[in-house]
């Protein structure tokens, strides 16, 4: 299709609703509702690969997006299977954002000629990839019946991506005749795609629903493996820490399951016990940089000094790869608080605000740190950067630089964080 994998960047939205898109900087969305209505992991590749058609031919909603106004706010995930579900092992953490900065997206609309061109890039790319288009022509066709038949079904994702017959029965026709048409789900990909469905509705339903929709008599991994999240966001540890210690017997090299162990007992108020299950779950992906940062905010809450370097060591790993990263920044900023090097912490906030979208909040810390740092070190130029890139004038900064002397005005530290968000995920609230 001509698009780099590691150039595409996915966030996974937390919302119910059925819909994805893509946005200006090789951006897709994808909501959790819409992985949850899909029966196959095809169908899943299929709408990705459709929105990956919109991006190579920039079918982009990016003005729309600038014209409501939305500064999205993204928090970092990795939804374990998904990635080997849709094909690409090697795929980088996910990243998750809250539906509300999103919502305006249901009233923007690609042209029925861009959907066209869309499917047609999409089913090329899947059967350049070896794959069956017939997914994508499935989920189209399901969801076309249930509009015809009822407006109250009216999805974002269809109203944004206006279905007709005959577009149905123009991606058809060039899918049915592919050498890959009959190309189908082998197990372990259906085995994935069911575990993503299962974890999503554990994460984002109530864990009272969670666990009767899966049953103790559903002894299924994915069910088990939902249970135990059901059981933990329930509060009742002892039950998730035996679920999650009965699927490690069976997958003791899935990182995610060891993540989630070391979440559970985190949250639970033990963080020196989480540190061995957190560093379990870096040692098996050492480049998902949650993963990192769930470690070391583990490290900095057992309160032991020896801890900090270490957790910095692993938060400068999480940045390194992930540089808008607005939690590993926050901690970065107390761990160094905690250390009383107050030109890094002031610094690491000023990136957390900069990250995080507030140029000006993000100018005046960096202007504190600046003289709290050695001018010719790199942090006391990427301080420099910050301000430059704000597009503060002179003024501004001479301005800001009284400001900060007479110690005027608010200064807003980061939020704290009771806990982090766990890679294989949980809602957030």
């Amino acid at each position: 299709m001509g698009l780099n994998p590691d150039e595409v960047e996915v966030l996974l939205i937390n919302d119910p609703t059925l819909n994805a898109f893509a946005l200006k900087g090789r951006i897709m969305g994808i909501n959790t509702g819409l992985i949850e209505q899909t029966t196959t992991p095809n169908e899943l590749l299929g709408v990705m690969a459709h929105e990956a058609g919109h991006i190579k031919n920039r079918h982009l909603l990016r003005d729309g997006v600038q014209n409501a106004g939305m500064q999205p706010f993204l928090m970092s995930m990795a939804l374990g299977a998904l990635a080997v579900a849709v094909g690409q092992p090697g795929a980088g953490a996910m990243l998750m954002a809250n539906s509300q900065y999103f919502g305006t997206l249901g009233a923007l609309r690609y042209m029925q000629s861009q959907e066209g061109e869309a499917d047609v890039s999409g089913a090329r790319a899947l059967e350049a990839a070896g794959e069956s288009g017939k997914g994508l022509v499935d989920f189209f066709e399901n969801f076309r019946s249930q509009e015809v038949f009822s407006d109250a079904r009216r999805y974002p994702y269809f109203r944004s991506h206006p279905l007709s017959g005959d577009r149905i029965e123009a991606l058809r026709r060039p899918v049915e005749a592919a050498p890959h048409y009959g190309h189908q789900d082998s197990p372990e990909r259906l085995a994935d795609h069911a575990l993503i469905v299962a974890k999503i509705h554990a994460f984002m339903d109530p864990p009272s629903q969670t666990l009767r929709d899966y049953p103790a008599s559903a002894t299924d991994f994915p069910s088990r493996y939902a249970r135990a999240i059901g059981y933990y966001r329930d509060g009742q540890t002892d039950k998730a820490i035996q679920g999650v210690d009965a699927l490690l017997t069976e997958k003791p090299n899935d990182p995610y399951l060891w993540e989630l162990k070391g979440q559970i007992l985190f949250e639970d108020g033990r963080p020196g016990d989480s540190l061995s299950a957190h560093q379990r779950s870096v040692e098996l992906n050492p480049d998902a940089p949650l993963l990192r940062i769930n470690l070391a905010h583990a490290l900095i809450e057992t309160n032991d000094p020896a801890n900090l370097d270490p957790a910095i060591d692993q938060l400068k790993r999480a940045v390194a790869r992930e540089p808008d990263n607005t939690m590993a920044w926050r901690l970065l900023s107390q761990a160094y608080s905690s250390q009383g090097k107050e030109g890094q912490a002031r610094l690491a906030s000023a990136e957390y605000w900069f990250a995080a979208g507030d140029t000006d909040q993000a100018t005046q810390f960096a202007l504190r740190a600046r003289p709290l740092l050695d001018r010719t070190s790199p942090e006391w130029r990427r301080a420099v950067d910050i301000v430059l890139a704000s597009g503060a004038t002179d003024q501004d900064i001479q301005d800001l630089d009284r400001r900060q002397q007479r110690r005027q005005g608010p200064i807003i530290e980061p939020p704290p964080s009771t806990a982090t968000l766990p890679a294989a995920n949980r809602p957030t609230t």
